[in-house]
């Protein structure tokens, strides 16, 4: 059988009270938090997958592609100069606690300070959390994170969008504002210059997200 999650469809186990086993998918639907996590994820036979929460609920999504994996990896390699000047730490996919129940794994984060190990990263420690958007997360990626982050009070929050067929690349800068939304901070195309000082200096062209 399969589980709708998110926007897409992956394949499960059958439910507990088909087989009489404990099947985690089924019986800690809306209850998730991150101790049951550290108990019972990741899913034995289940595909390499990445497993966020919102509200209790586990949300299932396939790995990235090569196009946004590749972005991702330079959007690191850009911010990690800069960032370090400011004694702060840049990686690739963490594990992003905005509450009880509520968790995320985005693409790339900006850190205040080093992780030093931890399984779990508070809200409260992230700069900037980066989503590459792919069309499995489209709405996730534009509305629900974004909202979510904007209520654990993560200053920043970055949305690339690639595209080889298209030779498209996009970045929003989004900043927290005065109400707790966010706000466009910076924004470019490809072609053209993404250009800001804060949280730290940054200069280039969208188009370097492309492979050549």
């Amino acid at each position: 059988m399969s589980t709708v999650v998110a926007e897409g469809v992956i394949p499960v186990a059958a439910p507990a009270r088909d087989t009489g086993a404990f099947d985690p998918l089924v019986e800690l639907r809306g209850v998730w938090t991150p101790d049951l996590a550290d108990r019972y994820l990741p899913i034995p036979g289940m595909p390499p997958v990445k497993y966020e929460c919102q509200d209790g609920h586990l949300i299932v999504s396939p790995y990235e592609g090569s196009a946004n994996t590749y972005a991702a990896y330079r959007m690191l390699t850009l911010m990690e100069p800069p960032a370090r000047e400011l004694g702060c730490r840049v990686y690739p996919t963490l594990n992003v606690q905005l509450g009880i129940n509520r968790w995320i794994q985005p693409d790339f984060a900006v850190l205040n300070e080093p992780a030093r190990g931890r399984i779990w990263i508070p809200g409260t420690r992230a700069l900037l959390v980066g989503e590459c958007v792919s069309p499995s997360s489209r709405v996730a990626d534009r509305i629900d994170k974004p909202a979510m982050c904007a209520e654990a009070g993560i200053e920043y929050f970055m949305r690339v969008e690639v595209s080889y067929t298209k030779n498209h690349a996009e970045i929003t800068l989004l900043r927290l504002g005065d109400h707790g939304d966010y706000e466009v901070h910076a924004k470019a195309l490809a072609g053209d210059t993404l250009e800001t000082r804060e949280p730290f200096p940054l200069r280039f062209d969208p188009a370097e997200l492309l492979e050549d």
